[in-house]
This record gives structure tokens, sequence and C-alpha cells, in this order.
């Protein structure tokens, strides 16, 4: 965006609670910027409430998403403290996140077109980061945003930096992420090994794998396995499958039900056994979820893969694809003075004067 926002609070009004991070760390609000009346997603974090740890990963997050520019990154138009909260500015995706989308919408997955469009945009944010030395590690349908021209990657406070030898030809990260419980079931097995060989940005190909089955599927692979079972499967090579009629069946070859299949069957379990996705989404799938790293494209070389063919040949507008759900623009945003929540908010914001705390949003 060419406009310049400002760090004044005064400068933006509250309109509407849009929900809080999967995290609990933060509240995000749809907001007013004044002076030109554009309407932003206001990221609220209440500093009292949260562990030096996750204050230093905010702080970072903040930095990088203004050093990082990418059409499908989310940017931070601006950021400043007031009393306790510090107060991240960024464009309004209308449609939230995929996991929205996936709960309020789609719950037995999302169309595959329209999940190729979203990996695009992914994988084209992937392919910067990692040019510029990168790694997400937090790849998950929570952190895809979509908007009405396409979908954002957010979620930088988990990114690190590939480290170099001195040879300057091989790359490796061995540090755990500081925070890892909430992406555990989307993390790589050569990064949850914490082995001496550790990991770089394949790591973050693997998690795109995992989050193919979670759009579209509708469901978080490993959502049900044990924390330490999982581990164990994944480094094994256990790889989750998207679910369809060629991997979810539920007849045998007379017609009647597998025997391990639970004579209740509800409508998701109907509706993977009658679709069927396509083999190149399949295969894109399978080589994103390989165990061995080696074997896992880069997301310039799967930027090329056959899957991404529909995306020339759709000639159908990404707003009918999301359908039904609607984004948030102007003709709907809520009234405030409908919105409880809303007004206090405002109040609590408007009465709050700019801290002493010194917070370095440009290094």
């Amino acid at each position: 965006m060419s406009i310049k926002f400002s760090s004044d609070p005064m400068e933006y009004q509250l309109c509407s609670l849009l929900g809080q991070c999967t995290t609990d760390i933060a509240v995000v609000f749809l907001g007013r910027y004044t002076t030109n009346g554009c309407l932003v997603a206001m990221k609220k974090y209440n500093m009292e409430k949260i562990s030096r740890t996750e204050t230093e990963l905010i702080q970072d997050e903040i930095i990088l998403m203004r050093q990082l520019s990418h059409s499908n990154l989310l940017p931070c138009l601006a950021s400043f403290v007031s009393g306790h909260d510090v107060v991240a500015i960024s464009p309004l995706m209308g449609y939230g996140s995929c996991h929205d989308l996936i709960l309020r919408h789609f719950n037995t997955g999302l169309p595959e077109l329209l999940i190729a469009i979203i990996l695009r945009d992914i994988l084209q944010a992937l392919n910067y980061m990692h040019q510029k030395g990168m790694i997400h590690r937090a790849v998950r349908a929570s952190h895809i945003l979509v908007g009405s021209d396409g979908a954002r990657l957010s979620g930088l406070r988990y990114a690190c930096c590939v480290r170099q030898n001195s040879n300057n030809y091989s790359r490796r990260v061995h540090s755990f992420p500081l925070t890892t419980q909430p992406n555990l079931n989307w993390l790589s097995p050569e990064l949850l090994q914490q082995n001496l060989l550790g990991y770089n940005e394949k790591s973050d190909v693997y998690s795109l794998g995992i989050t193919c089955c979670e759009l579209a599927n509708g469901v978080v692979p490993f959502a049900d396995t044990p924390t330490t079972l999982m581990l164990t499967e994944k480094v094994r090579g256990m790889a989750p499958q998207l679910l369809d009629c060629t991997t979810y069946v539920i007849y045998d070859d007379t017609g009647q039900p597998n025997e391990d299949t639970d004579c209740r069957m509800n409508d998701q379990m109907r509706e993977y056994s009658l679709r069927k996705f396509s083999e190149p989404f399949h295969d894109l799938n399978e080589l994103c979820l390989m165990c061995d790293p080696h074997e896992r494209p880069t997301p310039a070389q799967l930027l090329t893969h056959a899957f991404f063919k529909q995306n020339r040949r759709n000639t159908q507008p990404l707003y009918e694809l999301l359908l039904p759900a609607v984004p948030i623009a102007e003709e709907n945003v809520p009234e405030i003075q409908d919105d409880l929540e809303s007004i206090l908010a405002e109040d609590k914001m408007s009465a709050l004067d700019l801290c002493s705390v010194n917070w370095d949003f440009d290094r």
C-alpha cells in the first residue's frame, strides 16, 4: 500500500471485534483509519498477560513484518504502544483465515481449485522468505489470511534466519522454536528430531504438505494423536493423506460397508467417500510430505508443478469460489453501537496514554 499510516492511536477507530488468536495472546479488531476512512485490522497484545519470551517474539514479528515486502506476506502498516497494549495495524483480509473459512463454511475442506489459488500465493511467499534466508516454521491454515485479491501468509513471530557455515554451501538450523506447542502437528520430522543434522527451508515445505491436508480435509492431521505417538510416526515416515474416494474407502467391492467402518456414517465421511481430488494434487501433497528433506522440492520447484495448471485455465473469480463466505467490506461493517465489546474496547483505547516503554520497531 502506498498510503502512509500513522502511529497515533487516536487516528484509529474501533468498529468491531473480529476474533482472538488461536494462542490467546492477542485480540483482533476491525478498525478504521480516520485519516482516509480505510478499514484495517488492529491486533492488540496485552503485554501484562504474556510471558517475556512471547513479548520478544511479538517485537521480532512486528519488525520482520516491516522489513519484508511481498504481496503474499502480511505487512505491518503501523505499530504503537498504548498503555499496556502493543497494537499492530495490518491490511484487512476480508475473508479471515483459512481456519475460519473451514470452521464456518467448508467443514469437509475447501474446493480443490480454491486450494490451488491459495497454495500458489503461499508458495510465492515462502520462496521470497527462503531467498531472504528465512524459515517460517509455522505454516498452517490459521496463518493463511484470505482477501479479495488472494492469500497472505502471517505468523512471522516463529520465523528464524538460516545460518551459513564457513564454506557457505550448507545452510542448517539447530535451534528449536521457543514456543512450539501450537504448531507441533505441522512441524517437520527433522525439526522435531533435533539431531546434529539440523534442518533448513525444506521444513516449511513439509508444513505446507500438512496444511494441504488441513485445507482439503477440513481437519488438522494428527489432531487426535498423542504427541509422543505423532512424533514417532512422523520420524518413521508416516504421512497423512488427502481424503477422497481413492484413500477413504467405506464400501467393499460388493457395496457393503467395510468391517472397520462405523455404520453410523456421518455427512463428513460420506463427502470424503464420494469426492475425488486430481492426481496432481495427490502427487503434490506426497512430495511435500516426504520424510527425507532432500527428496522434497523447493517452493520454486513446486510452483511449476502440474497441479497449478488449473489456475491458468480457471475463469471463475475468487469470490465465487469462496461462496457462501462473504468478506467484510465497507457496506457490511457492523455498527459500533450494536457491538458492546467494541464500545468498551474503544473507550479503553481512547482513555489510555502512550506508555513510556521504548520499543524499537525499526531495527
